[in-house]
């Protein structure tokens, strides 16, 4: 490696470091801030949250905003250099444009490669921590209560077989308006419907009470009964039918894989929003590459305004990026847009904006 590019992998590294540092250093200050009563009044204390909750939550925040991250640590360091005449030297001692590139390249392949692994393996595991104290400590009531108290239950847990609740109660394991329906040619053979129910964990059997029984025999004949108390077992256990909202998250990337495949089975209409976790976790890293170039076109140009307007332009472009990548996620989740397409897609039109303005940087 040349002095060179030694001289620019430790301008980018070092910026890139001391960036993402005060950055999380600032977030977990005003995070604390506007969460101190609620740490409070849920039994917790500051000093927990710093060291349950804010070691894995940094990791997380890092990881989803590291494309920008790396993108203003280019902007910045590269204008300054610009705005000391060092790019211009370079290039009037013969190294071409597509030269100085190089060593951007490979800090933004090792951070790029680096966040894929976090994203596939490391950050699952971290996300497990973080939402564990969250949805202890950090949740309104009124919250937790939609959360844990009022959820729907509709879902196909084998072919042909569904059940439907109307709520379940995820800590009490109970829940109200239970219906169980078997059909055989699209027509139905067999239901029972509970006022309530309950999940027994230990012998992994539902217990309905009020249950009626119907068993169609013919389309003239049925079958009818009652039970004030009947065990069942059914093919799916209620987590597995209504999985926390942030299991995607808190999965290796095969571990996704195959628990979007159950889901897919069972008619889940989060299907998409655990598909746009699963592509997430590899456009990200790759928008590394994309912000690099497009940060080093912008800032290696003099211009009126020095670095001020450099950052000024990349901050707001970062916006941009932000704005525009959970805009097509929020299409993604409700069914408008592919899950494929709401990940690369904020890539495929800034790489196209990328390679227009690299391509008129280096031919200038």
């Amino acid at each position: 490696m040349k002095i060179f590019d030694k001289y620019i992998v430790r301008n980018f590294v070092s910026t890139f470091f001391f960036m993402v540092i005060i950055l999380s250093a600032i977030a977990i200050i005003i995070d604390l801030s506007q969460k101190l009563g609620r740490i409070g009044d849920n039994g917790s204390t500051p000093w927990e949250a710093l060291t349950q909750f804010y070691p894995f939550w940094v990791v997380w925040l890092v990881n989803t905003f590291l494309p920008v991250a790396v993108f203003i640590s280019v902007i910045y360091f590269t204008s300054r250099l610009t705005m000391q005449t060092e790019i211009v030297a370079a290039q009037a001692g013969g190294i071409s444009f597509y030269r100085i590139t190089k060593p951007y390249i490979w800090v933004a392949a090792v951070i790029a490669f680096v966040a894929l692994m976090v994203n596939n393996f490391a950050l699952p595991w971290a996300n497990i921590k973080k939402n564990t104290y969250q949805y202890e400590y950090l949740l309104s009531r009124s919250k937790k209560g939609e959360y844990y108290e009022r959820q729907k239950i509709s879902s196909e847990i084998a072919s042909d077989e569904f059940i439907f609740a109307q709520s379940y109660d995820r800590v009490q394991k109970r829940g109200a308006s239970f219906v169980y329906q078997e059909h055989e040619d699209h027509k139905l053979k067999y239901q029972i419907i509970a006022s309530s129910f309950n999940w027994d964990a230990e012998d992994s059997v539902y217990i309905l009470r009020n249950a009626y029984i119907r068993s169609v025999k013919s389309d003239s004949r049925d079958s009818l009964g009652y039970e004030i108390t009947l065990k069942r077992k059914f093919k799916a256990t209620p987590d597995e039918i209504l999985p926390e909202g942030y299991v995607a998250e808190t999965m290796n990337s095969f571990e996704l894989n195959e628990f979007i495949e159950k889901q897919k089975f069972k008619g889940s209409a989060s299907v998409n929003a655990y598909l746009n976790e699963l592509h997430q976790r590899n456009s990200s890293p790759f928008s590394t590459f994309i912000l690099t170039l497009l940060a080093l076109s912008l800032s290696s140009r003099k211009r009126r305004g020095g670095i001020g307007l450099n950052l000024a332009v990349g901050i707001i472009l970062a916006f941009v990026y932000i704005f525009f990548n959970q805009i097509s996620l929020t299409y993604s989740t409700q069914g408008y847009v592919s899950p494929f397409i709401a990940a690369w897609g904020p890539n495929l039109i800034f790489g196209i904006l990328t390679a227009y303005l690299y391509l008129k940087r280096a031919r200038a």
